[in-house]
């Protein structure tokens, strides 16, 4: 394996990321076990501390799993091309409720009858949510509005509008039915929300829908089958488990 800590010309990690962590968690676990990786080597020369740059490469919400690209020194540079990969997601929506998030952050505000929605129905919306789409994002995201987070505002309960933006679906394929549940594959451009196609698939079906799971499997030609978990790169870096760390 290449060194990690070749801080020279950087590194890139395929990482999973866990359920409830967030992506920021993630990042500075592993700026962590870096920097302690890096107080065990023998100390420079010129007695400068060393230091490291951590990012990730498009955040995943708490509730969702999967792969997250972490880069490390130099390589943070090319965050922007891993950012504008096609991204590739697994998962499933619940038909017949509302939430206002979009998933199981907040609590259900609507129910509905879903007897009446016939199989051929649920292809035809997977459908017409395929392609070119003007995407109205969830108010409970990371966007800043007047210089707030959205999210921060939406669990305030103050009311506002977010505009829409442009994204591409490049296809959306049901992979299975088991109503109230809908299990789909999705590769989609930078930006699209996966939590406001949920939202967009219960409107066209004139019903409620929210994300009920989410994993990422691909950002372009990297795969879930290649990341690191957090243990295995703890271990990598030298960590005794037995002395877990808290995020």
């Amino acid at each position: 394996m290449k060194d990690l800590l070749d801080l020279e010309t950087g590194a890139m990690l395929r990482v999973y990321k866990p359920y409830t962590w967030t992506s920021f968690d993630v990042t500075k676990k592993i700026q962590r076990l870096v920097l302690r990786k890096l107080s065990r080597l023998p100390k420079p020369k010129d007695g400068i501390k060393r230091k490291v740059k951590v990012g990730h490469a498009g955040t995943l919400d708490p509730l969702a799993t999967g792969l997250l690209i972490v880069c490390i020194g130099k390589e943070t540079k090319n965050i922007d091309q891993y950012m504008g990969m096609p991204k590739t997601y697994t998962g499933s929506f619940y038909l017949g409720a509302f939430r206002a998030s979009f998933d199981k952050e907040t609590e259900i505000t609507e129910t509905f009858s879903i007897d009446a929605i016939k199989e051929e129905e649920i292809y035809a919306a997977a459908k017409q949510l395929t392609g070119a789409l003007s995407q109205i994002p969830p108010l409970f995201s990371a966007i800043q509005k007047d210089g707030k987070r959205a999210y921060e505002m939406a669990r305030a309960g103050v009311e506002m509008e977010l505009p829409p933006r442009n994204v591409m679906v490049h296809s959306f394929e049901i992979t299975a039915i088991e109503l109230p549940l809908i299990y789909f594959k999705i590769t989609c451009s930078k930006g699209t929300y996966i939590r406001s196609l949920a939202r967009d698939f219960g409107k066209i079906l004139n019903n409620g829908a929210y994300l009920d799971s989410l994993c990422r499997t691909e950002i372009g030609n990297f795969s879930l089958n290649e990341a690191f978990t957090l243990d295995e790169l703890a271990e990598t870096f030298g960590e005794d488990l037995s002395r877990r760390q808290k995020k």
